[in-house]
């Protein structure tokens, strides 16, 4: 067993309990019931911890600083390995195929077999100089830069001419242009030079004077490429990247055609195929072709191969190819990359953690998924994994259900023992695991419609759909079928039509709920009213601020050859104000006291007025546990959607777009959802929500059903109709299980 004794990490209230080793064991519970204070920030974090410790200074400097947790004791841990839904690396360098292996024993085995043959592994890299193209060096892209974009022609540089960041008139930059001696300021650009137009645009960095001052000049294309597109595109400011984004026309490379290789690597074949064409190949197909192949030379290289694209196939990644992206691969996807990469491994007896793998799979997808899960457990592992869904909790060895309800109201092990015993228990998990939402009796009448024509986006075959407004609107498919291609790709951009998904809320460590929502604007200013002072006082970005750690209530150490540490601030003791602020009470609490506060309590707290209103958003998004102030780089993928969602709802908007609103939500609070659905439609709005959830499934008045698989084998609508007509006579993956869901 392992052993936890007394674990108080964030909600957690003193919990002790023992968790089977070699088993699968089921953490369930509400959102914000303290499963991942549990799992992730108690088990995972100390089992990281004590190895981490195992290494030497200068290695720990290049590692995470993991506190320790707030535990009494925990007993006979195994290495932990956390697969999270964290997206794979955004370098453009990382592809499936470097990320799982398979490319590196492709690349043995065309060195080998490959005709002809034309050297080494290495020369079919593109990451390495000898198998790079020259002209793209591998990254398969060439871009170019729209000089209009940069500079308006009719004007001088005295009028303003450069148009992009950080060369407005009289900006330092600015300065430069005009002070170096290569070009006319009152000159209009269209009447430059050649020599005029090259220095403006490609000269290299070069000493000038100007006056007593000396300063490094550089023309304006040569100095973009060398501080904006050498940066990975996602590390940019949003007004950078937005420019970059119009200025920049990325293309094909025009050499390799965007296979990023050398013409020799390009040149080696095996059975008339070449490596990028394996490459871009589906999984599915490469690994029909690698079971072709037979040669003793390589024989073992080859069946390790077979094996590692039959369980990309296996697990429902069939539709994948080794040349995608690592970074444009969805969370789940990212997941079950990482999860193949395991399953390979000789290591055994060590305790994989899993969070929600089944985030984006469609109940036929759920089924893989488990069994993978089970392989693992069965290698000799100990396997703990926090998921919501039923069909997973139901192959569960041991269950531990947490709650009874979220933040400040949970924390406690509500139950511990096996599926049967969770059933029987009474808890809110037992009471929901078999409760179905119905098909509804009567369906909403569509008011207009939204036409898709001719999508033909990734893997779309020219689909053509009408989409209906006014009503519950469900797309779903198998993963990889098409239905976010179709729904981001030819409904997002439309006028009145808003998204919220769940990618990443742009904020530092200062962003939080209150800061986000706007919130915080009511707050400073009732706390500003009922102490006759002013409202910058009341933010930890302002004048109220603790002057020691700048009202972050942290301070962040910097180490040098050590890791950073960051640690809470003495002067405030983290409240991240200063103490004549802390004096000021608004109903015998100061501010540090309300953005302690969560929704739900600060609900009651602010009866009327804004602060109510977004509160009571907020609340009905099922967010009633977070706090104020948590800082919004803690919120998970699920939260952060229903935050944004929270948003949008004070906006007139007419048709939402959510991207799986299900995700990390309890069965419980699926019904709530659901009810919040109903109400936007209810209101006027239309609603249209990809998702593989059944009960969101059959809650709809009309389901859009794209397929029939994943890749190349999706890609149309194989049904649309009402959930009714769906189970009554469909024939697709979807119809096969909505009918079993309804038929509980």
């Amino acid at each position: 067993m392992i052993q936890v004794r007394g674990a108080r990490e964030n909600n957690l209230r003193d919990v002790s309990l023992d968790i089977p080793k070699r088993r699968l064991t089921v953490f369930t519970g509400v959102s914000g019931s303290g499963k991942s204070s549990l799992v992730f920030g108690t088990i995972a974090a100390e089992s990281q911890r004590l190895i981490n410790e195992t290494y030497t200074a200068f290695i720990q400097s290049f590692m995470p600083s993991l506190g320790r947790p707030d535990v009494d004791g925990l007993r006979n841990l195994s290495a932990a390995i956390v697969v999270d839904q964290e997206r794979m690396g955004a370098n453009s360098r990382s592809t499936v195929g470097t990320a799982t292996d398979a490319y590196t024993m492709l690349r043995i085995i065309f060195s080998r077999l490959g005709v002809p043959n034309i050297g080494t592994s290495g020369a079919f890299s593109f990451n390495l100089p000898e198998g790079m193209c020259p002209e793209c060096e591998g990254t398969g892209e060439a871009s170019t830069i729209d000089v209009d974009q940069l500079v308006d022609r009719e004007l001088s540089l005295n009028e303003g001419a450069i148009t992009a960041p950080y060369y407005a008139v009289d900006s330092w930059s600015w300065q430069i242009m005009v002070g170096s001696g290569f070009h006319d300021p009152d000159k209009k650009l269209k009447d430059f030079t050649d020599q005029e137009w090259a220095d403006l645009l490609h000269k290299a960095p070069v000493k000038v004077k100007s006056g007593s001052s000396g300063f490094t000049y550089e023309g304006l294309i040569a100095k973009m490429q060398r501080t904006w597109l050498a940066k990975d595109r996602d590390s940019l400011q949003s007004h950078i990247k937005t420019f970059v984004d119009r200025a920049v026309v990325f293309a094909r490379c025009p050499v390799c055609d965007g296979t990023r290789l050398t013409a020799a690597a390009l040149s080696s074949r095996i059975d008339g195929l070449n490596i990028a064409d394996c490459s871009s190949m589906q999984i599915s197909d490469l690994a029909a072709f690698v079971r072709g192949l037979d040669d003793p030379a390589v024989a073992p290289l080859i069946a390790s191969l077979r094996e590692l694209l039959e369980s990309l196939v296996e697990i429902g990644l069939g539709y994948l190819s080794l040349d995608r992206t690592s970074g444009s691969l969805s969370g789940g996807e990212a997941q079950r990359v990482k999860m193949v990469r395991h399953l390979g491994s000789s290591i055994t007896d060590v305790t994989y953690v899993f969070d929600e793998p089944t985030i984006g799979l469609h109940p036929h997808d759920i089924r893989r998924m488990n069994d993978l899960l089970l392989r693992l457990r069965d290698k000799g592992n100990t396997v703990l994994v926090v998921e919501h869904k039923p069909e997973v909790i139901a192959i569960a060895d041991h269950v531990v259900d947490l709650g009874p309800g979220a933040g400040t109201a949970g924390g406690e092990i509500c139950f511990t023992g096996d599926v049967a015993g969770l059933r029987a228990s009474g808890t809110l998990t037992g009471r929901h695991l078999g409760h179905r939402a119905q098909l509804r009796e009567q369906v909403r009448v569509p008011k207009g419609q939204l036409s898709i024509k001719g999508a033909d986006l990734h893997n779309l075959k020219d689909v053509e759909v009408d989409v209906p407004l006014g009503v519950l609107a469900v797309v779903t498919g198998v993963a990889g079928s098409g239905k976010s291609s179709l729904i981001h790709g030819y409904l997002s951009g439309r006028e009145g039509v808003v998204v919220a998904d769940q990618s990443p809320i742009r904020g530092s460590r200062r962003s939080n709920p209150a800061t986000y929502t706007g919130l915080l604007g009511p707050i400073r200013t009732a706390f500003a009213k009922a102490n006759g002072v002013k409202a910058a006082l009341f933010s930890a970005n302002s004048e109220g601020a603790c002057p020691k750690c700048n009202g972050i209530g942290l301070i962040y150490t910097d180490l040098a050859m050590m890791a950073g540490v960051a640690s809470v601030c003495e002067a405030c003791e983290g409240k991240r104000f200063t103490a004549e602020v802390l004096t000021y009470r608004l109903r015998g609490k100061n501010i540090s006291e309300v953005l302690g506060m969560s929704i739900a309590e600060a609900h009651d707290f602010f009866p009327s007025g804004q602060a109510h209103t977004i509160l009571g958003r907020l609340s009905d998004v099922g967010l009633g546990y977070l706090r104020l102030g948590q800082p919004l780089n803690t919120l998970s993928g699920g939260e952060r959607q229903r935050l944004k969602l929270a948003i949008h709802m004070a906006e007139k908007s007419s048709t939402y777009v959510l991207d799986e609103p299900t995700t990390g939500l309890h069965l419980a609070d699926v019904d709530k959802l659901l009810a919040l659905l109903d109400r936007l439609v209810d209101d006027g709005n239309s609603v249209v929500v990809i998702e593989h959830h059944q009960a969101v499934m059959a809650h709809a008045d009309w389901i859009i059903d794209i397929g029939p698989g994943g890749g190349h084998d999706g890609g149309q609508v194989v049904f649309t109709g009402t959930p009714a007509a769906l189970v009554a006579e469909g024939d697709t993956v979807t119809a096969q299980h909505l009918r079993e869901y309804v038929a509980g």
